[in-house]
């Protein structure tokens, strides 16, 4: 089911978000459709949309749902940096669409997780992929990338394309 995008502004997306338990199991497979339903509505609508965190959608879980060439469930995901290289790069949001961030991210990391089977997996991460993560990461921890801007000069608004 397409759920409701929580937009800049809602204090749920402040809020820290609880580890998935086994109590939660039964529940997973919905929250993933529910996560899968909303980012491809979204793409549709924007053109736009890599991944989604569940707090997102008002569930304050800590579950991340990524679509690129197939789809990609973390659930309680655990991120580590190999080194303390950085980049700066453009970050935007499903949540501000239209905003645009410049924000300090990890050019590399490492991500430990249950897959949507509940099996322990590892993922090294580089670039885009290593952005894309630590973005969608951040907002379990009810941190937005607006409050990673570099400086107070680093937001932008895009151009949106409008329905006349």
């Amino acid at each position: 089911m397409v759920r409701e995008l929580l937009r800049l502004g809602n204090q749920q997306l402040y809020e820290v978000s609880e580890a998935v338990t086994e109590a939660d199991r039964p529940y997973v497979a919905g929250w993933v459709r529910d996560l899968h339903d909303t980012l491809m509505a979204y793409r549709e609508q924007y053109g736009a949309g890599r991944a989604v965190a569940a707090p997102q959608i008002g569930l304050k879980k800590r579950l991340l749902y990524a679509y690129m060439d197939r789809a990609y469930v973390f659930i309680n995901p655990v991120l580590t940096f190999p080194d303390d290289e950085t980049y700066e790069l453009m970050d935007d949001c499903m949540s501000f669409p239209g905003l645009m961030v410049r924000v300090r991210r990890h050019r590399r990391a490492d991500i430990s997780y249950l897959d949507e089977t509940f099996t322990p997996r590892t993922m090294h991460l580089e670039g885009d992929l290593s952005e894309l993560l630590q973005h969608e990461y951040d907002h379990l921890d009810g941190i937005l990338a607006t409050m990673r801007a570099v400086d107070d000069r680093s937001f932008y608004l895009e151009q949106m394309k409008r329905d006349f």
